[in-house]
């Protein structure tokens, strides 16, 4: 299983949003991206987004800085 570190720190949003569907499509089932942000909103805005896929989203904050994880399932 493989997972990519997508760097968007300084990134606003919706270029984190956009980042993450861009790469998700480049994945296959049971890939990994991680998203890496400074900006909290990111986590619920890709959350809503990804609602209708059967992706997971892990989320995780280490001293201000935000790691979205998102599976294909």
């Amino acid at each position: 299983m493989k997972n990519r570190d997508i760097d968007c720190v300084g990134d606003i949003c919706p270029v984190p949003l956009i980042k993450a569907k861009i790469n998700y499509k480049k994945i296959s089932k049971g890939e990994s991206i991680t998203i890496v942000t400074d900006h909290s909103c990111s986590g619920q805005s890709i959350k809503e987004a990804f609602k209708p896929t059967d992706a997971s989203i892990k989320i995780e904050e280490e001293e201000g800085i935000w790691y979205i994880t998102i599976t294909k399932g």
